[in-house]
């Protein structure tokens, strides 16, 4: 037998769904079946699939040890470097200053020191979050940035908080606004891109004037110049969509690369910098309603200064 007492990390979510994630050799199926035979109770009681669980419920799963056998618990983030930035922190959020060359999450090269473990280390290290007791939720940022893309990023630190952020960002209640140097003088100053974008091979996309196939979705992206020298611009970017290197091939295809890319440019000289330039600098929470518990954010701006041109 194995119990799991509910925490606030837990709470209000489906026994069915809580099970799926405590005990991933178990098929809904199973889960459905042992809750009919009564082998899964809630405080002592029979339950049924749909059940909300609560804080402190006790759920008693009566099966074999093999099957409820506690998981390796991945520890890869004790292995992570202790460099965290951290620009804003509450009891829910926090949005930290990614820098280049970190990826948020794993990538192929198994290098345990992302931006996510970092979080985790820090998290752990403050005693807010432990890898030994928590069961079904782990703290993780909301949204992605590219390994070479440096600047604000979003993590939450609770389930209620992760649930309410992707809602927001999938609704566009959370304004991403960007600074980047590009190839060429942009004419005219400022304006908006709507084009077509579509997911290729290798984690490649590209922009259209039409789509390219019934996967193909549409972005839009806007600008605004703000300086120019040597023939290149300083722009602000503020993504009305948000999809994978939307800023990079968008800007390609709007014949102004962005300085140090290498994946989308028709530039012959690539020597103008390491790293590609792409700086998260500005987010706001323009929230419109069902905030529920970050209702206190609503209409927050957190932004970092914009580098020297």
């Amino acid at each position: 037998m194995k119990s799991f007492i509910i925490k606030k990390n837990e709470n209000d979510q489906r026994i069915d769904k809580f099970l799926k994630k405590a005990l991933p050799k178990l098929s809904s199926d199973l889960i459905y079946k042992y809750i009919r035979l009564k082998k899964i109770k809630v405080n002592g009681k029979r339950t049924l699939p749909s059940y909300k669980l609560v804080l402190e419920d006790k759920i008693d799963v009566y099966l074999n040890d093999d099957i409820v056998a506690n998981e390796t618990k991945k520890n890869d983030f004790l292995l992570a470097k202790k460099q965290l930035e951290v620009i804003y922190e509450d009891k829910n959020i926090i949005i930290v200053n990614k820098p280049v060359n970190v990826t948020v999450q794993d990538d192929d090269s198994k290098n345990p020191d992302t931006l996510n473990n970092r979080l985790l280390l820090y998290l752990y290290q403050k005693k807010e979050w432990d890898y030994l007791v928590q069961t079904t939720f782990t703290p993780a940022f909301v949204h992605r940035l590219d390994r070479n893309t440096s600047g604000l990023i979003i993590a939450a630190k609770n389930v209620e908080s992760s649930r309410i952020l992707s809602e927001k960002i999938k609704n566009r209640e959370i304004e991403k606004y960007y600074i980047c140097k590009v190839h060429g003088i942009v004419e005219p100053k400022q304006g908006v891109l709507k084009d077509w974008w579509t997911k290729k091979e290798d984690n490649f996309v590209t922009v259209s004037k039409k789509p390219l196939n019934m996967n193909s979705k549409e972005i839009i992206t806007e600008y605004k110049l703000l300086a120019h020298k040597n023939n290149v611009s300083l722009l602000q970017i503020h993504l009305i969509t948000g999809r994978t290197h939307q800023i990079r091939a968008h800007m390609y295809f709007f014949n102004h690369p962005l300085l140090g890319e290498r994946k989308y440019t028709n530039i012959a000289e690539k020597n103008d910098g390491e790293y590609q330039f792409l700086f998260s600098y500005k987010i706001i929470f323009n929230f419109k309603q069902n905030n529920g518990i970050l209702e206190y954010l609503k209409n927050k701006e957190l932004s970092l200064p914009i580098p020297k041109f």
